[in-house]
């Protein structure tokens, strides 16, 4: 336990709207008709963000360090990208994670106060706790998720009404397109959660200084593995409780989540509302935490390689500056929120090509030490996940 924390806060940062809403909705409509694209998509994006830790650990250095290296302008955009999107990103994962806490704890109904609590709640843990409070939280909870969701499909299995089918289905309605290609473009995360990878891998050397290369792989395929597991049992949840049941999530974010776990109670039973609601809502304060450091860091990382601006608070202030652009969001622009969201996941579509490519370029280059360049299984994979998502990308335009 005390080698994994990278690949674990990947999980967490992963573990979230993709697998919460994403994985469950895809159970709900198709049964398990859709775990082909829940298997196929982790396989064509694994190489890409394994190159992270691989990368960080076998240089010393982050992804961003190695995107200057090949020109200030891939480094520039990564900025942009960035910038352009975590606002929006980090208003939406928290607003999932208040309308759960609302329902969990109570206090308060209101999305807005729970999310500015929430907003406070992390930035607490990450400046006063730092980076290795959050390695050991985050342990725990993973942990508490996965039992949780074991816990609650133990419990669905012998309570559903419905002749379990694994036939897959390749939706051919619209809908059902435009569903499958988001549902594989925010699985497991997008591409760009690569950076935050290199950068935790990092942080994690210098707590632990046996944190080497191959341990990194090791700890990330582990968190890799999580992603898949729980994406498979959020999917079961989603088939063994609602397949056939014609209901539908409401947009607001305490109702979802009321409708979420009621959904869950009404069939498996009032005794289990607990199990499903610390399930779900672990899955999102991970996500919402994660997504809370990461950002920053990589901002505060690429100000420095950029403009060179270097300072012990860099950190802080960028923290700072997304938890108010977060709440002023919340506060101010709340009802323009889905469009928000649907420009972050378009630029979050058509930039996987992009980050697949420069990740492959940069550990096939003369930056990266021979002995951990790709082998010729990882180059075959890497150019078969590059075509995939290039053709997702436009698949996706076109489908728009």
């Amino acid at each position: 336990m005390k080698k994994l924390g990278p690949g674990l806060l990947f999980a967490g940062a992963a573990i979230g709207v993709s697998h919460l809403v994403q994985s469950t909705r895809a159970g709900a409509d198709y049964g398990y008709g859709l775990l082909w694209a829940l298997f196929l998509v982790h396989l064509f994006k694994y190489p890409f963000f394994q190159f992270a830790p691989r990368y960080a650990m076998a240089t010393g250095e982050s992804l961003l360090d190695g995107y200057k290296k090949l020109g200030k302008g891939v480094l520039y955009a990564y900025f942009v990208l960035n910038f352009a999107t975590m606002f929006t990103i980090q208003t939406a994962v928290t607003i999932v994670t208040a309308g759960l806490a609302s329902n969990l704890f109570g206090i308060t109904s209101s999305a807005t106060t729970w999310s500015i609590i929430i907003t406070i709640i992390c930035m607490a843990v990450l400046m006063i706790g730092k980076y290795k409070f959050l390695d050991n939280l985050m342990k725990i909870i993973i942990t508490t998720l996965t039992i949780c969701t074991v816990i609650a499909i133990f419990i669905a299995v012998p309570n559903t009404t419905e002749n379990v089918h694994f036939g897959q289905v390749l939706p051919t309605d619209t809908v059902g397109l435009a569903f499958l290609i988001a549902f594989m473009g925010w699985m497991p995360a997008p591409l760009d959660i690569s950076v935050w990878q290199s950068l935790w891998a990092i942080e994690k050397r210098k707590v632990q200084k046996s944190y080497k290369t191959k341990s990194a792989v090791n700890d990330f395929n582990v968190g890799y593995l999580s992603t898949i597991l729980l994406g498979v049992f959020f999917l079961s949840l989603g088939a063994l409780v609602m397949y056939h049941s014609e209901e539908s999530f409401d947009s607001g974010a305490t109702q979802f989540a009321s409708q979420f776990i009621n959904m869950y109670t009404e069939t498996l039973g009032d005794y289990t509302y607990y199990i499903i609601a610390i399930a779900a809502f672990t899955a999102m304060f991970s996500t919402t935490l994660t997504t809370l450091d990461a950002s920053p860091r990589a901002m505060a990382k690429a100000s420095h390689l950029l403009f060179n601006i270097k300072s012990k608070y860099s950190f802080a202030v960028w923290i700072v500056i997304l938890a108010t652009g977060t709440v002023c969001i919340l506060l101010f622009y709340l009802s323009e929120m889905k469009l928000l969201i649907d420009i972050a996941t378009i630029l979050s579509f058509v930039t996987a090509p992009f980050y697949a490519i420069i990740n492959y370029k940069l550990v096939c280059s003369s930056h990266m030490p021979k002995k951990w360049r790709p082998s010729v299984k990882m180059h075959i994979l890497s150019w078969a996940g590059i075509v995939f998502l290039v053709g997702f990308s436009i698949w996706y335009l076109i489908s728009i």
